[in-house]
């Protein structure tokens, strides 16, 4: 496991995240990196809407497999929610 990945999962268990939500979060982040080839924490917020665009509209996907792509994509990109947060930095803040 990456250790970014490593820090999403242990950031929603921290938050009481079910176990199938976290696993969805997880696997939508990894799709999202594997569209675009790199890691996700590298992507604007222009790539990510032309990602999310790109599921309702090119794949066909429903609006709630879109959302929960969107939803990981904004907890991902939250600082206090697992990217570069740690406890040191969280108790000299």
């Amino acid at each position: 496991m990456t250790p970014l990945r490593q820090r999403m999962v242990d950031a929603m268990v921290t938050r009481g995240f079910a176990e199938r939500t976290q696993e969805s979060y997880v696997e939508a982040i990894s799709r999202i990196a594997r569209h675009y080839h790199r890691s996700p924490v590298l992507l604007s917020k222009d790539e990510v809407s032309a990602y999310l665009l790109h599921l309702v509209s090119t794949r066909h996907l429903t609006y709630s497999t879109m959302n929960q792509a969107a939803c990981a994509a904004r907890f991902l990109s939250k600082p206090a929610s697992c990217a570069c947060m740690t406890l040191t930095a969280a108790l000299t803040a």
